[in-house]
């Protein structure tokens, strides 16, 4: 760092720097279009079969990338792990197999822990995807398959700083990720599982069983239960409803909150009524086995905020409203 005193701050300059950094960056990776072919079909279809794991590698800039890239395959279902190429050659080339598959990224391709291991890796008979910016370094020249991460120039105004070269190394990592989770068939439901602390895994992985209301916190009178019965059952559990069933427990219909609100407001005298002749018959269920998410979409779609739930002989067997759901963070 230089002791000379700091020019003042520029807002403009800064500006005008941040704008041209993002257009070096992006013609950086649309320039990636142009250049990449069968050599990264052929990288995805090692991938694809590597019967190991496929093994990211690289020093500086190049190492952070990797081990995003490693980390990016790992959850999108390619079994995958980063290896520092300095510590591989005090022991932890140990790690690598000849089942394994190495990619290997260095903008300049001749990073001295990167040329170091390379014969010992050849040896060992694993195959070398190699992810650089020079076609003819000594990582592209040992390498199995080639792919050109080459940059124009960087971003940094002294064309020194790794910053469109590892935009780059991103965005061709992310482009084998995306490749190989269409390979393999990758659902949602297959990032969730790798993904269960997530939003999207609480959503694909969260049942309805585990989140609904069961036994007695589920509010239900038969259907000749008087009025003032229906009321104390709904502000026992405050589901903000009550389920009507009949003998064998099943539900004829349902009495809410927004039931009560409407019928004060049209004056009804409701000391005399029953709960068969306030409830809405015939009301949205759905079965304890599905997931959590469904009972929100159909909360959402009927524009209602509580749902019974019913066992496959259409019997009361849980509840569940939208502050459940949201203590759940399904949603």
């Amino acid at each position: 760092m230089s002791n000379a005193a700091s020019p003042p701050f520029d807002a403009m300059r800064a500006l005008q720097l941040a704008h041209e950094t993002f257009e070096i960056e992006a013609t950086a990776v649309l320039d990636l279009k142009r250049r990449t072919g069968e050599g990264f079909a052929r990288a995805v279809e090692a991938m694809l079969h590597v019967r190991g794991r496929v093994v990211v590698m690289g020093m500086g800039k190049s190492g952070h990338v990797g081990r995003k890239i490693a980390a990016t395959l790992a959850s999108t279902g390619t079994a995958a792990m980063f290896v520092h190429p300095g510590e591989a050659s005090h022991g932890d080339l140990g790690m690598i197999k000849a089942i394994d598959l190495v990619l290997m990224i260095s903008n300049g391709g001749e990073s001295d822990e990167i040329t170091a291991i390379l014969p010992g890796i050849k040896r060992l008979g694993a195959p070398v995807v190699a992810m650089t910016g020079k076609a003819q370094s000594s990582l592209a020249r040992h390498a199995d398959i080639v792919l050109d991460s080459g940059v124009e120039k960087e971003a940094c105004p002294h064309n020194l700083a790794p910053t469109a070269s590892t935009t780059a190394q991103l965005a061709l990592g992310d482009a084998l990720a995306v490749a190989l989770l269409d390979a393999r068939g990758f659902r949602p439901e297959d990032f969730a599982r790798s993904h269960p602390g997530g939003a999207l895994g609480r959503k694909l992985l969260t049942h309805l069983l585990d989140v609904m209301r069961s036994g007695d916190q589920v509010p239900r009178v038969q259907a000749d239960a008087g009025f003032s019965e229906l009321m104390r059952e709904m502000s026992r559990t405050g589901l903000g409803a009550s389920a009507v069933v009949d003998a064998q427990q099943r539900v004829l219909g349902i009495f809410t909150d927004g039931d009560l609100r409407r019928l004060i407001e049209k004056g009804t005298d409701l000391r005399g009524l029953v709960a068969r002749e306030v409830m809405h018959p015939g009301p949205r269920t759905i079965r304890a086995d599905v997931l959590a998410v469904e009972a929100a979409e159909l909360m959402e779609l009927h524009r209602i905020t509580s749902v019974l739930v019913v066992d496959e002989n259409g019997r009361l067997c849980g509840a569940v409203n939208s502050n459940d759901l949201m203590r759940a963070k399904v949603i």
